[in-house]
């Protein structure tokens, strides 16, 4: 998968994550919110591969993961967020919420709503929401 599908994925797994939210599948909505994330997290990853270049095994091994923090990590973000989520409180309220978010949740049957839709707006907020600050350096 290149950068470019994962920017397209990470879309329309939010617009997937907000038909759900507005059909009232409350589980569904939260797991693809999160990985929307995860995908937009992975096409900064995929921006450190130069095209035709073989890629880093120790690059590739870590993007593997469907742990948030550890991507932020691996696709070189690690200072910028952490100096941005210092001046903007904001944004780093709307991270404590994003980073807890699992894939294991996919196996959840049961969201509360309240949470499905404080992940969907820390995911989306047009001004301090955490994909649009990713889109920015993807």
């Amino acid at each position: 998968m290149n950068r470019a599908q994962l920017q397209r994925l990470s879309r329309t797994r939010l617009r997937d994550a907000r038909a759900l939210l507005g059909a009232g599948q409350f589980a569904g909505a939260y797991y693809l919110a999160g990985y929307a994330v995860e995908c937009a997290l992975k096409s900064c990853v995929a921006r450190q591969v130069r095209r035709f270049d073989f890629p880093d095994k120790t690059l590739a091994n870590a993007a593997h993961t469907h742990d948030l923090e550890k991507l932020v990590k691996v696709a070189g973000l690690e200072r910028d967020f952490s100096n941005e989520r210092r001046l903007n409180p904001a944004l780093d309220l709307n991270w404590v919420v994003v980073k807890d978010w699992t894939v294991t949740v996919r196996y959840d049957v049961q969201v509360p709503e309240a949470l499905a839709r404080e992940l969907y707006s820390a995911c989306t907020a047009r001004t301090n929401g955490v994909i649009p600050w990713i889109r920015t350096r993807w």
